[in-house]
């Protein structure tokens, strides 16, 4: 089969280190498969990489891996073939920036972070290259420089076609990840997926904040979950306006999810937030319902209220 050749992980934190850890063990181990991996990293995690490789630990197993190269400028690496974006949603516009002149027409670009209007973002500073809009369900954190530790999700990607190139034929990409052995589902319309996940993602993330309170306790608190419900209300209809098909019941269903989390759940913003001086992701989260509200017209005001409070105390902390 035709395989991509060149491979690079940009950002190796806890998404990007356990697919990267699990690309570069797969390469370590099977001389039959011809790729190169290449890692951009950065601090003490960076020079331990170099020293020990990546190692990801999962509930099942353990195990480690060695790129070809790890490196915090991008100028040092060959053009590679298939670039897995993998940073903060705050560091995108730099990633896109680092990467864009390694970019050629036929580059594949998967951006495994969270956000709903990710690939938009990145098609304002890339016009070339393919880039498959995506998103991932894992939970993972840096847990020590140069080891990824997996707490939860299957680890599974959801990804499709650039909407600027639909006819493109997947399967070079699909055999690439069977290969790696990496679990994916390849759907014709990711919209949906990308969307139910940011629906969840976003209105916990913002209630979490603003009450002070874990995943399961919001959902468990009426007031607090009267808050996450209407903010998922107003994505729900960005979403819809946007021609986006979400599940009926997507709504009642993300709340009884939550529930279920374990008591001491915390949401990666709230994380952020609580460490002070720490950059955080709200923009990702008010900041873009807002912006998309006004854009499409839709009335906002929970998560207008909620954020606005938010960066109000963050301000005078």
């Amino acid at each position: 089969m035709n395989k991509t050749r060149t491979i690079c992980i940009y950002g190796v934190g806890g998404i990007g280190g356990f697919f990267g850890g699990k690309i570069a063990h797969a390469l370590n181990h099977d001389n039959t498969l011809d790729h190169a991996c290449f890692f951009v990293a950065r601090g003490d995690h960076l020079k331990a990489i170099r020293q020990n490789g990546i190692t990801v630990i999962t509930q099942r197993k353990t195990i480690t891996g060695m790129p070809a190269a790890a490196t915090d400028n991008m100028d040092e690496l060959p053009d590679p073939d298939m670039i897995f974006v993998c940073v903060k949603s705050y560091d995108l516009d730099g990633a896109v920036k680092a990467i864009a002149p390694k970019v050629h027409k036929k580059t594949i670009i998967l951006p495994l972070l969270n956000g709903a209007d990710i690939y938009e973002r990145i098609r304002k500073n890339l016009t070339t290259g393919i880039v498959l809009p995506a998103c991932v369900y894992v939970g993972t954190h840096i847990q020590a420089p140069g080891v990824i530790c997996q707490s939860g999700g299957d680890g599974k990607i959801l990804l499709g076609p650039d909407p600027q190139h639909v006819g493109i034929d997947p399967k070079n990409i699909t055999d690439f990840l069977d290969a790696m052995q990496i679990n994916f589902q390849w759907r014709p319309d990711p919209g949906p997926a990308i969307w139910a996940k940011y629906l969840f993602i976003a209105s916990f993330a913002l209630a979490t904040v603003f009450f002070n309170k874990t995943i399961s306790q919001v959902a468990a608190d009426p007031d607090a979950a009267q808050t996450a419900r209407k903010i998922m209300q107003e994505i729900y209809a960005i979403a819809t306006a946007k021609g986006v098909k979400l599940p009926e019941h997507i709504i009642n269903e993300q709340l009884a999810r939550a529930a279920q989390f374990p008591r001491d759940t915390k949401t990666s913003y709230q994380r952020d937030v609580e460490s002070k001086g720490r950059v955080n992701e709200g923009d990702l989260f008010g900041g873009t319902i807002l912006r998309q509200g006004v854009a499409l017209g839709i009335p906002t005001p929970v998560t207008r209220s909620v954020y606005s409070a938010i960066q109000n105390r963050l301000s005078a902390d």
